[in-house]
């Protein structure tokens, strides 16, 4: 699986980075069919303290799975994202 990822507005640390490439990795043992996750990481313009925003986008057969959390923290937001996104997988497999 191909991990991409894009940070709008800001430069990730590399302590993040690689917060992002091990949780992602992990979505790829729930949906074997899984081609590529795209990792949109933006901070939101407003005075809110939750204003962290991970979008995944999980390319796979069919219609892509689109997840977006927002919260105080990139790691808090990207543990959300995997979270749901797991769900979506596991699901996704049962229909298939």
């Amino acid at each position: 699986m191909k991990i991409s990822v894009q940070a709008i507005g800001l430069t990730p640390h590399e302590p993040l980075e690689s917060h992002v490439d091990k949780k992602v990795s992990k979505l790829g043992t729930f949906y074997d069919k899984l081609q590529e996750c795209k990792v949109f990481l933006k901070v939101e313009n407003n005075s809110d303290r939750a204003n962290k925003t991970t979008e995944l986008i999980l390319v796979v057969p069919g219609d892509d799975i689109v997840v977006k959390k927002t919260s105080s923290s990139f790691e808090e937001s990207l543990d959300l994202c995997v979270e749901t996104a797991k769900k979506l997988l596991i699901k996704k497999k049962e229909l298939a």
